[in-house]
């Protein structure tokens, strides 16, 4: 496979420029416009950020990628799918809720706002994953799918299963619906605790299989060998009892989201945004952020999601350490081993190149890029 282009533009903007601005010039020089968007119903994938968090990305860059898609014909929304963890984002009200919270709307974006898997995340397709080892038919949120054009607008930043999350995280995870998160990290079937069940029954009429009894003390108690992961469970109970084992090892982890975003992109237009700042050692979907690990670096683009990772990553690596952050606290540890790596370092039982091998293993990308500048 030959090389794929990536494009980069620093932070660094004078009067009468702006940052949003910057990226509308990026996203064109990088060959958005190729792409024909004329009536074409647009998914741009982003995480609105859990409330409480504040590293996620601002609703301004969003709002620059939807009116270059506007200017070229077609008619973006913003989307993410529901998580399976006890937060703001489980259903699609609450979701919906934090993306205003956050600055996601209509009227500060320029377009709508879709959760994809719909009200409790189950509204989702299963779409074939060619070349899938881990995952035959991966569970996609169905509004993610019904898009003509997808789009994914990613903070890039450090990840405690992954190493970093980036594009392929944004997109394999991000777009799966309950169903499709629970396969990615664990065997796909929820557990009950049983200290938080109230007896109060409403998993078990959601149930399409008869999968969940209640024993002594009225605690719920779900059938695995019944259960086909649905997640439909986990939605209904209003008090965090049900919740996914989260027991898939981190290679595998990776390995699956590479093929959920495979499976995501294939046989329709798709491009790639990823901006590397307040790279905070965590996910988004945490309720707080900690201290950036590394500088600010810039916005990169490329039609190749697989070599715009690999670009981040390479960008980040070459940065040094701020101080005061998760990053510097391991290195200045009596047992620290040194990973020469800042995410393995970061945490230390993560390996994220074990994501974009598998995704150029199976047809997604390369890992080989020719790195273009844009001022």
């Amino acid at each position: 496979m030959e090389q794929a282009k990536v494009y980069f533009t620093d932070l660094r903007v004078t009067a009468g420029d702006s940052l949003p601005k910057k990226l509308a010039r990026l996203i064109r020089t990088a060959g958005i416009e190729t792409i024909d968007f004329t009536r074409k119903m647009t998914a741009i994938k982003l995480h609105f950020g859990e409330p409480g968090n504040l590293s996620y990305l601002r609703p301004n860059y969003a709002k620059a990628v939807a009116d270059v898609v506007k200017e070229l014909g077609g008619v973006p929304f913003l989307t993410d799918c529901n998580t399976l963890y006890a937060g703001r984002r489980k259903n699609a009200l609450e979701h919906l809720d934090s993306a205003y919270e956050n600055g996601f709307s209509p009227f500060s974006t320029g377009c709508q706002v879709i959760i994809g898997d719909g009200l409790k995340g189950t509204d989702d397709i299963e779409v074939p994953v060619e070349g899938g080892v881990y995952v035959k038919n991966a569970k996609i949120g169905r509004a993610i799918m019904d898009a003509d054009v997808f789009l994914s607008l990613s903070h890039f930043k450090g990840h405690e299963a992954t190493g970093f999350g980036g594009a392929l995280k944004n997109i394999g995870m991000g777009c799966g619906s309950r169903a499709g998160k629970m396969e990615q990290h664990s065997a796909g079937k929820p557990e009950v605790n049983q200290a938080k069940c109230v007896g109060c029954k409403q998993c078990a009429r959601q149930c399409a299989h008869s999968a969940i009894s209640y024993g002594e003390g009225r605690k719920a108690a779900i059938d695995h060998s019944k259960c086909v992961g649905c997640g439909r469970c986990i939605g209904v109970c209003n008090f965090d009892a049900i919740h996914n084992p989260n027991d898939c090892a981190n290679d595998e982890l990776n390995a699956k989201i590479a093929e959920y975003s495979k499976a995501v992109v294939a046989g329709r237009p798709h491009f790639h945004i990823s901006l590397v700042i307040d790279v905070s050692p965590y996910c988004d979907c945490h309720g707080e952020n900690d201290a950036p690990i590394l500088p600010d670096v810039g916005m990169f683009a490329s039609f190749d999601p697989v070599a715009l990772d690999q670009a981040c990553a390479d960008a980040c690596l070459r940065q040094t350490p701020l101080p005061n952050s998760r990053l510097t606290d391991n290195m200045q540890a009596a047992d620290f081993h040194d990973h020469h790596d800042h995410f393995c370092n970061s945490f230390p039982e993560t390996n994220w190149r074990t994501c974009l091998e598998h995704g150029e293993r199976i047809g997604l990308g390369t890992r080989q890029y020719e790195l273009i500048q844009v001022k």
